[in-house]
């Protein structure tokens, strides 16, 4: 039973990635109050705004498929779910990171619970291991 709750939860907490991926390609109507403002501390000044965004939202889709894709290998107890959930944990605290924005306002909407969430799993598949 631990095992199909800790896998749903994992599921879940990939689905939050679609929220970015939702304001990445602009399908809603961006506010402030919203969480990314579509800039990157790191690739602002490279891409052009719909590059970034176009770059972002494929990112955070990968995320989310990383994570299901770990959620379900922990309701199956596959052997390599380990290995997913760590990829997962790290690939989505490297997206998180390089599109924030560099702004400190709204943080838990920019991700910061999500980033703490990951370094969670990360720490708790590094002490299983």
């Amino acid at each position: 039973m631990f095992r199909v709750i800790s896998g749903v939860i994992i599921i879940l907490h990939g689905l939050v990635h679609l929220w970015y991926v939702i304001l990445s390609f602009g399908i809603v109507k961006y506010q402030a109050e919203m969480g990314w403002t579509g800039e990157s501390w790191l690739f602002s000044r490279l891409l052009s705004k719909s590059t970034l965004g176009t770059t972002a939202g494929i990112l955070f889709i990968a995320s989310l498929i990383l994570f299901v894709v770990s959620g379900i290998g922990v309701i199956a107890n596959l052997s390599i779910y380990p290995t997913i959930l760590l990829v997962s944990a790290l690939f989505s605290s490297i997206v998180i990171l390089s599109f924030w924005d560099g702004e400190s306002n709204l943080l838990v909407q920019k991700g910061v619970i999500g980033l703490l969430l990951n370094l969670l799993i990360i720490l708790v598949t590094i002490i299983l291991l």
